[in-house]
């Protein structure tokens, strides 16, 4: 990373979410999945996170969390006030249309709660992508005309339009991109929308990213200054020794995305000398450049670190634990490291 760019605000005053991908364990349903995504979701409720997101992936055996409208539907009914949304859509798998539809109905029954988080990318594999759009081929053009025809059925302008959103139109629904590169940034600062950095497993252009977002900001309707959530992976336990081994099921989905396979999130294993080669871990490390793993001393002060250089306005935490207790005792450490008082054993 690069030194301070300027004066920031402390970590006890940033914004701190969730982001879930409904993952499917090793020799374990989707169905558990969801169980575990709702019960997590009304924990970190309970600990004041401020929103809890789900992401659009296809075609991958660990990610249930395919059909994310649904799963959001499900998130919010179970919950009370925490905000609920995508991180993210990933618009060109759908017809603007039938996202502002969606999204209008989830916002009629959980008013104020939930949240529009739109991605370009596919979620998936170049073959899966084609099935999804039907021979539907993207252009670098398409996006940004797929958002303003998204944000013209969500609004009220659309009054009079042929083709309406209803449910949808005139509804309050916060708008985010979502990226892992300067293009994303670029169309976040000119439509004057908050930006949200995969920076969870992308993390090479992040700084030049939200460096270029924030100088070329332009305020709009929506937004009057830029903001920015980053998504960082945690892993917070009781010691630093029992978190570095729990994040082994991290390790080991992640060098399925080095091998391009897809496995369940497997159980924690003792080392992974075996498992995986040196160039394997290096690649794996360095995309994985933005993860937190320790007790929540050591936690604390390396999120601390990370704000001082960034000076984001919301860090997005998203944790993959094989054991579903030592995962929620993960996010109450988490959340206590954004918080004055550590949580203590």
């Amino acid at each position: 990373m690069i030194g301070k760019m300027k004066q920031s605000k402390p970590l006890d005053e940033v914004a701190f979410s969730v982001l879930d991908l409904a993952i499917i364990k090793e020799q374990h349903d989707a169905a558990d999945a969801f169980e575990r995504s709702l019960d997590l979701a009304k924990h970190t409720e309970k600990w004041g996170y401020k929103r809890f997101w789900l992401a659009e992936h296809h075609n991958m055996v660990s990610v249930g969390s395919s059909a994310t409208a649904v799963l959001i539907g499900h998130i919010a009914g179970g919950t009370r006030h925490i905000r609920v949304g995508s991180g993210g859509i990933m618009l060109p798998n759908h017809a603007p249309l039938m996202v502002a539809e969606q999204f209008g109905t989830l916002a009629s029954l959980y008013p104020d709660r939930i949240d529009l988080g739109l991605g370009r990318a596919p979620g998936t594999d170049q073959t899966t992508a084609r099935a999804l759009r039907r021979d539907r081929l993207e252009t670098v053009e398409e996006f940004p005309r797929d958002l303003e025809e998204l944000q013209l059925y969500l609004s009220d302008d659309n009054i009079d339009g042929k083709v309406r959103a209803i449910p949808g139109e005139g509804l309050d629904i916060p708008i985010y991109l979502l990226g892992s590169s300067m293009s994303s940034a670029r169309l976040a600062a000119k439509k004057g929308l908050p930006y949200a950095f995969a920076s969870h497993f992308a993390p090479a252009q992040f700084l030049d990213a939200i460096r270029y977002y924030r100088e070329h900001f332009e305020p709009s309707e929506y937004l009057k200054s830029p903001y920015v959530i980053s998504c960082v992976n945690v892993i917070a336990a009781e010691t630093d020794e029992k978190a570095h081994q729990m994040a082994t099921s991290f390790y080991q989905m992640a060098l399925g995305i080095v091998r391009r396979k897809s496995y369940p999130l497997r159980p924690p294993v003792d080392t992974m000398e075996g498992i995986w080669t040196e160039a394997e871990a290096a690649a794996i490390n360095q995309m994985m450049a933005c993860s937190f793993v320790g007790d929540a001393t050591s936690v604390r002060g390396e999120l601390e670190h990370f704000q001082e250089i960034t000076q984001v306005d919301e860090i997005m935490v998203c944790s993959h634990i094989y054991d579903h207790g030592e995962r929620l005792r993960s996010y109450e450490l988490a959340a206590s490291c954004f918080k004055k008082k550590l949580v203590t054993p």
